[in-house]
């Protein structure tokens, strides 16, 4: 039986014994109000006298109500206690196996907000399995998180809940909060705490989008306007709108889009894209060069290219071709 329907149990039993003291007592000649009052001194065993002296059916009438009626008492109490104990203790154990989870986590992301975008990003990159904490203020909406994604409620905007949260070990943060203050004060809350980590804002107007740079955030995105952009798309190159369906979202194929930053002692580190042959040593399809965090990406990227180290490679190709890369260029 559920603690809940336990509790209810004992209610009625409570009030059964109220009501069935009460009527004894009505029958043996006292008013309403003493046999109310009578019943309630006798159940609870206060230790007050007698509204009336108890005639000998009176006397075994009360024996018979304090053995019944203290019984019901101390199963409620039971129940009650238990009741508050239990949901609280595990409210507490739950709490501490997930902080215990979240600071365990390396490369993670962190996503503010579990609404509409957050739950679209939550999804995608549960599925992709990459590891991902979840915050949000509102309980409830958490409780639809997909089985084993980790969460915590708490305002973003505070800098022990971005700590709690796992911001010292996090790969990138996205904040999806449901207005552009708590954004912007999120994203420089956590560009304080961390230089290097990977923004990623929604930006809900144009003005916020630049506001959002300011404050630190590696992109700014609005999903309206890229939602717009992209039925334009399937509108007009329905076949080119498909393939980046495809090789970013479908996960009954094996091909990928991904990037793959060529480390400081890296073997391709000072070597053209033609000595270097990627293609024909991993497989992958080189399809742009970006030579520095801040600069331009270079689209179909020319043999006499020399790949710096600390430049980023986007590639095309099977997860083992891209492993194949990504190993090649640490």
């Amino acid at each position: 039986m559920s603690t809940v329907r336990r509790l209810v149990v004992a209610l009625a039993a409570l009030a059964a014994v109220t009501v069935f003291g009460t009527v004894g007592y009505l029958l043996l000649g006292f008013t309403l109000l003493e046999a109310v009052y009578q019943t309630v001194t006798t159940v609870a065993t206060v230790g007050f006298r007698e509204v009336r002296p108890l005639t000998t059916a009176g006397m075994i009438f009360t024996i018979v109500l304090i053995v019944v009626g203290v019984g019901t008492v101390l199963y409620n109490l039971g129940v009650i206690l238990e009741t508050v104990t239990e949901g609280q203790l595990r409210q507490h154990l739950e709490r501490r196996r997930m902080d215990r989870r979240i600071a365990a986590l390396r490369e993670h992301v962190i996503i503010c907000g579990y609404g509409r975008v957050g739950r679209a990003a939550t999804d995608f990159l549960a599925s992709a399995g990459h590891q991902v904490v979840v915050v949000d203020t509102d309980r409830s909406r958490l409780a639809d998180l997909p089985e084993g994604v980790l969460h915590l409620v708490g305002d973003v905007t505070e800098d022990r809940v971005l700590r709690e949260a796992g911001l010292d070990n996090a790969r990138a943060v996205v904040v999806a909060l449901d207005n552009d203050a708590d954004t912007v004060y999120a994203t420089l809350s956590a560009r304080a705490i961390r230089p290097d980590v990977v923004i990623v804002a929604r930006a809900r107007t144009t003005d916020s989008k630049a506001k959002l740079h300011l404050a630190g955030a590696t992109r700014a995105v609005n999903p309206q306007r890229i939602g717009g952009r992209r039925l334009a798309v399937f509108a007009l190159q329905p076949h080119v709108a498909e393939f980046f369906d495809v090789v970013m979202h479908d996960e009954n194929i094996d091909w990928r889009v991904e990037q793959v930053p060529v480390g400081a002692d890296s073997s391709v580190a000072g070597h053209s894209l033609e000595g270097l042959r990627l293609r024909e040593r991993t497989g992958a399809l080189l399809l742009a060069v970006r030579r520095a965090p801040d600069g331009q990406l270079e689209p179909n990227p020319p043999d006499d290219l020399v790949v710096p180290a600390g430049a980023v490679l986007i590639a095309l190709g099977t997860q083992a071709e891209l492993e194949a890369l990504a190993a090649l260029a640490r």
